[in-house]
């Protein structure tokens, strides 16, 4: 692991400490999985704006979607 210096205002710091003793963790394990998180949730944004232009490039007529309808209902028992 590599040492960083992070300049965080007061009030995010005390916060980031509540968190980290409620969390039973030391403040730069919190940070570290906050940013784990952050970037995870990035990646995720970015490949749900990929399908979404590929699926916008590629439209559908009604008739291709209809025949996909029966398969979006749950079966009769």
């Amino acid at each position: 692991m590599e040492t960083i210096q992070v300049v965080l205002d007061s009030k995010l710091l005390r916060a980031a400490d509540r968190a980290a003793r409620r969390m039973k963790l030391n403040r730069s394990a919190l940070i570290r999985s906050a940013l784990h998180e952050h970037l995870r949730r990035l990646e995720v944004r970015e490949m749900e704006k990929r399908d979404r232009k590929g699926y916008l490039a590629t439209s559908q007529s009604a008739d291709e979607l209809s025949r996909w309808e029966s398969e979006a209902v749950w079966p009769e028992e």
